[in-house]
């Protein structure tokens, strides 16, 4: 989800990771989240109210606050909120919210939350596995508007190693980044190929190229949390790719080529990502070719044009955007494959300046479109240029009526 513009109740229980907490709060401040915090006694004990005031510039829940001033703190700050945010949860507080019991701030803000709760267990490995908080998490799970992150093993405060860690602040944004709820659902769906393809020469040697399948990646969780069912058509890459993306693995053009057209009728858009090799052996060797140190000489035959195809298989509300890659009259190149292609949308980018392109996270890039004059390349980060293909895919659908 986009956690711009959310609302963030956070609820802060008795723990030593409640230092940890502040850190969370200001990476959830970073990505444009507003965030209120509710603290339990045993949490005011490790980090003050005062410092959470300070960082959220808003008053804290507490049990001894002011409750002639505002009687109905435990209502009005759930319902302010979009989401709540147990974290860290310790094993009192879960064992509370999961059997329905009320008496501290945070237990009250969960029991009166009615949108996504999320709990961040954190506490020493032989609670965490007891009998007694394994039930309880499980009950949690078991609700249809709370999710539980997993606590990861590793060295405790205690200086035992074992699970029960609560999860690292930017990981717990992550994973709240990476959830998609029924009301950011864009009922939208996007196909993109990615990664690079391999042409087998014989059963140990191919013809390849360097593409790590980054930009591809950046692009897949940008439609996954703008809401889009997100098919990743991928060759070999060097990149994670994203839970919740629905993945198929090829190996060359023409099983890339077989396998995007296959699936063009299923989506309201493709995104070719993907580098993809203009040429193939023309016979592929069933054995290692020896090395006889003589002129070896390969033939070559061209591989099907993914793009072109699909473009020529487009319905009247899909939306079609290529790649092209130049490393000499980038802006005459581009707007040349772009028109005759036939995409809606051409990104225009090259490998030629230091510290960009291939395996780097930033990149030179324009985005060209059908009928209007081509921009400069400006150098961004591939983040920067997933969100603004996102950006440009939902509005010609929309223009579209699709």
């Amino acid at each position: 989800m986009f956690l711009k513009g959310k609302k963030i109740l956070l609820g802060v229980t008795g723990s030593i990771a409640a230092y940890k907490a502040c850190e969370l709060l200001r990476l959830l401040q970073k990505e444009g989240a507003e965030v209120r915090v509710a603290m339990t006694d045993a949490a005011t004990k490790f980090v003050s109210p005062l410092t959470f005031a300070s960082l959220s510039k808003c008053p804290v829940y507490t049990s001894d606050g002011n409750p002639e001033g505002r009687p109905f703190q435990h209502i009005d700050f759930p319902r302010w909120a979009d989401i709540f945010l147990a974290a860290p949860a310790s094993a009192d507080s879960i064992g509370k919210m999961a059997n329905g019991i009320a008496d501290d701030p945070v237990s009250l803000c969960y029991m009166s939350s009615g949108h996504e709760k999320w709990i961040a267990p954190a506490m020493n490995s032989t609670m965490y596995l007891s009998c007694a908080v394994q039930k309880n998490l499980q009950t949690l799970r078991s609700f249809a508007d709370t999710t539980v992150l997993e606590s990861p093993s590793g060295k405790l405060a205690c200086g035992e190693n074992g699970p029960g860690r609560f999860m690292e602040p930017a990981e717990i944004v992550a994973a709240l980044k990476q959830f998609r709820s029924k009301e950011n659902d864009f009922a939208k769906s996007v196909l993109i190929t990615a990664g690079r393809t391999e042409e087998a020469i014989d059963p140990v040697r191919y013809i390849s190229n360097r593409s790590s399948g980054k930009t591809a990646v950046a692009l897949a969780e940008a439609f996954w949390n703008a809401g889009f069912q997100v098919i990743l058509v991928h060759g070999p890459m060097d990149v994670k790719i994203p839970n919740g993306i629905l993945e198929v693995a090829v190996q060359s053009a023409q099983e890339m080529y077989e396998s995007v057209l296959s699936r063009q009728a299923e989506v309201n858009a493709i995104v070719h990502c993907a580098a993809v090799a203009d040429y193939r052996p023309k016979n592929i060797s069933t054995s290692k070719i020896k090395d006889s140190r003589s002129q070896f000489v390969l033939e070559l035959e061209p591989n099907p044009n993914i793009l072109r195809d699909s473009v020529k298989n487009k319905t009247e509300k899909q939306v079609i955007v290529g790649f092209g890659l130049e490393t000499d009259d980038v802006q005459k190149h581009g707007k040349e494959k772009l028109e005759k292609s036939g995409a809606d949308f051409l990104v225009l980018n090259t490998p030629v300046m230091p510290n960009a392109g291939f395996g780097f996270d930033q990149v030179p890039f324009a985005i060209l479109e059908q009928g209007k004059s081509v921009p400069e390349l400006t150098m961004r980060s591939k983040r920067e240029l997933a969100a603004e293909i996102v950006n440009k895919v939902r509005q010609k659908l929309e223009d579209l009526g699709a």
